[in-house]
């Protein structure tokens, strides 16, 4: 199976590689632009973003899919504080399927400086002191204490959005 991954960041590409490796899947990351802004602030930005680059990975590849993924923050009616959320998008040229992956809410100094504009990586950078957190364990992982991570949170995405390709309950009329 071919994928081609719209995004080069390795997180995107080992948790598109672990999520569907009995597929033995062969991955090509492709540097596309998501179209939305480098911080998306909702449920449909963030999956447009990943519609985008699930699009454009297909577009210029020869792959049998492409995978967008992408993160973002929301605001959830009836709930309090700022989430950062995952969704992921799956597309074969005809059909195109997503998938959310978890739903973490913001520390509140955290979101305080996200709704002033800033990103969620670099806020995270700088509270914790390290670079590209979005590269490694992410914010994912950081506000779980490791009981997950941005690869596996991201893998929810893949496997959601991906699942109405490997099973035949969507395909059912009742």
């Amino acid at each position: 199976m071919e994928l081609a991954v719209g995004s080069t960041n390795p997180v995107k590409i080992d948790a598109v590689e672990r999520t569907l490796e009995r597929y033995e899947p062969t991955v090509t990351a492709v540097d596309v632009d998501s179209g939305v802004a480098e911080q998306p602030w909702s449920i449909e930005e963030t999956v447009t973003g990943a519609e985008n680059r699930a699009r454009q990975a297909l577009a210029v590849t020869d792959a049998d899919y492409g995978v967008g993924l992408e993160g973002g923050v929301a605001r959830l009616d009836g709930t309090p504080g700022l989430f950062l959320i995952m969704w992921g998008a799956v597309t074969d040229g005809n059909r195109l399927e997503c998938g959310g992956g978890p739903t973490l809410r913001l520390p509140d100094g955290v979101a305080e400086r996200v709704d002033d504009g800033a990103e969620l990586g670099p806020v995270m950078d700088d509270l914790l002191g390290t670079e590209a957190i979005a590269e490694a364990e992410g914010a994912a992982g950081v506000l779980t204490d490791g009981l997950t991570n941005r690869t596996r949170a991201l893998g929810e995405a893949v496997a959601s959005s991906f699942g109405p390709f490997v099973t035949n309950y969507y395909d059912i009329d009742d």
